[in-house]
């Protein structure tokens, strides 16, 4: 073959490499525009099912101990993570209903979010955390509160900012324990002076 004809061969061999290779990156920015624009609900299913996520809405749970009711709680949406470390969350709120040994309600819990670690059986509350006890009306407010049933006496504690509300004072700390049915309670610091209220002032629960 002519040296001329080969030049121009060759030519035409690298073009038609550069020629492959730009329509394989342009088919493949095709696939990722693609990929863009899949909705956060579609990215979400994904990645749920990567992770191994079981769903469960309008759940009702009761915790009992010698056959009698503790506790009833209750979430419109729980979802069970299994990653390296297990997790069950409720990821829209949470409401808890406390029940004594006569089996009435003694304590309500509320709060926006909730994520229980399964080893550890501790719950962890989250996003305007309330917690209401019913035979003094004293009630908690917070951001973090921990429920741990492992505990002998004081189940619930933070060591964040909290607010506690009786019939007629409010108290602000930081840090704070709790038992379940809210009649033993530690303000580990107290942050303000206890201000007075009147009760007409206080929201109905």
């Amino acid at each position: 073959m002519p040296a001329g004809l080969q030049s121009v061969s060759t030519i035409k061999m690298i073009f038609k490499r550069v020629y492959i290779n730009l329509s394989a990156a342009f088919i493949m920015g095709c696939i990722f525009l693609l990929a863009c624009e899949n909705s956060s609900k579609e990215i979400d299913d994904l990645t749920k099912n990567n992770l191994g996520v079981e769903e469960a809405v309008k759940v009702n749970i009761n915790y009992t101990l010698a056959g009698k009711a503790k506790a009833i709680l209750q979430a419109p949406l729980m979802l069970r993570v299994q990653d390296t470390m297990p997790y069950v969350e409720f990821p829209k709120k949470i409401h808890v209903d406390f029940y004594n040994d006569s089996t009435k309600i003694e304590s309500i819990l509320d709060a926006k979010y909730a994520r229980y670690i399964e080893s550890q059986s501790k719950i962890l509350l989250k996003d305007s955390v309330r917690f209401i006890g019913l035979k003094n009306g004293d009630t908690l407010y917070c951001d973090e509160l921990y429920w741990d049933r492992n505990r002998p006496t004081y189940q619930f504690y933070t060591d964040k900012p909290v607010r506690i509300r009786t019939k007629t004072h409010i108290i602000d700390g930081v840090g704070f324990e709790t038992s379940q049915d809210f009649k033993d309670k530690v303000i580990r610091q107290v942050t303000n002076s206890i201000i007075k209220v009147p009760s007409t002032q206080f929201p109905e629960y």
